[in-house]
């Protein structure tokens, strides 16, 4: 990836979003997230070594360059006032100039061991009570505002840190409060968990706060293996040329995502759309409106991303799996699996013959055209 500097060897190398083959469930959920983070974050369940976290990098890397107040630590907006910190807001009624730089979208990585503390940040009481002042330790939560945070294996996390987690992404706020003295700060982030099922599911309560649900699978099929172990090499024997190659599709595709993220607003879905999306919901007996929500944000941004104001059937029908597949009620005596029930359910309500291969979505891979 370039920088507007036009140098493409300033940062580290990252394996490019583009070149991932394969798992294009998990690469749509995270482009419709970046293009609307109300979506509510991505869950990506599936077995080890299935390039999770090269993915989430990748996407981290292929956004483009961010405006932030330049010498505050929550990554500020200079003009959004939904996306500044108090400090800042402040110092713009004062009529203080606010530098202005730009950076790269941050992908923040949450340690499995990590502390609320080291989380949220702390307040220095003592700095406090004796100077009177507000004295403020940011923490991951912060450095996350406006970016990607991760959580690998999401599914070991202490639920108390989860449940922090995703009221901040649901809200966008962070509140710190320490022997009365209380601190809140911009926290809106694209929330990303990734686990594998064998260790062990989310409490229910937590996965439905998850906007989508991916699933991913080792790849079965010995030409695609063999044509991602020689990407990986390729990449790794010159990160530079690989990079190089891959260089158009990038940038075209960083294009899309801004464009997308421009039309999003004025994208709108037909109300008798937006009705059979909430009796699928209803007859899935999904608690919440969640489901509704989620469902109809994802299909709007399916369509953004494809240049439509318009979200059509194929759009939820490519989505609806994704958004309401986790908050099904487990029955273990059901043979079907949960994404095969949604399909089924939409299919009926949507008064569409079912595909022949109900795995994937609507017969075919819900993935980028």
């Amino acid at each position: 990836m370039t920088t507007d500097s036009g140098q493409v060897t300033k940062r580290r190398a990252v394996f490019p979003f583009t070149a991932i083959v394969g798992q294009e469930e998990m690469k749509l959920a995270l482009l419709l997230n970046v293009i609307d983070p109300k979506v509510g974050g991505v869950m990506i369940m599936g077995d080890r070594g299935t390039g999770k976290s090269t993915t989430i990098r990748a996407l981290a890397d292929l956004l483009p360059e961010i405006e932030v107040v330049a010498d505050d630590p929550f990554n500020s907006h200079p003009s959004d006032i939904e996306l500044m910190s108090d400090e800042v807001k402040e110092r713009l009624t004062q009529q203080q100039e606010i530098p202005v730089a730009r950076k790269k979208v941050l992908m923040v990585d949450l340690p499995l061991g990590a502390t609320e503390d080291r989380v949220c940040g702390t307040i220095d009481i003592e700095k406090a009570l004796s100077e009177g002042v507000k004295a403020f330790e940011p923490g991951l939560l912060a450095k996350a505002n406006r970016g990607i945070l991760y959580v690998d294996e999401v599914n070991l996390l202490d639920d108390h840190l989860v449940d922090v987690l995703l009221d901040s992404a649901a809200s966008g706020w962070n509140t710190v409060e320490r022997e009365g003295i209380s601190i809140r700060h911009p926290a809106r982030f694209v929330l990303v968990g990734s686990g594998n099922p064998e260790e062990g599911e989310l409490r229910p309560q937590l996965l439905d706060r998850f906007g989508m649900h991916a699933e991913i699978h080792t790849v079965k099929d010995p030409v695609l293996r063999v044509q991602i172990v020689e990407q990986r090499s390729a990449f790794d024997q010159n990160p530079q040329e690989f990079l190089a190659q891959h260089q158009a599709d990038q940038e075209a595709l960083q294009t899309k995502l801004v464009t997308a993220q421009e039309l999003l607003p004025s994208v709108q879905i037909d109300y008798d759309l937006r009705v059979q999306i909430s009796q699928v919901c209803s007859e899935l007996d999904v608690d919440g409106l969640r489901g509704d929500l989620v469902t109809n944000r994802a299909a709007k941004a399916l369509a953004a991303f494809e240049g439509r104001t318009e979200a059509t059937v194929d759009d939820i029908s490519r989505v609806v799996t994704l958004c309401l597949r986790h908050r099904l009620r487990k029955d273990p005596l059901e043979s079907i699996d949960s994404g095969s029930k949604v399909q089924k359910v939409f299919c009926r309500v949507f008064g569409i013959a079912e595909p022949e291969e109900l795995g994937s979505v609507n017969g075919r891979p819900a993935g980028v055209r």
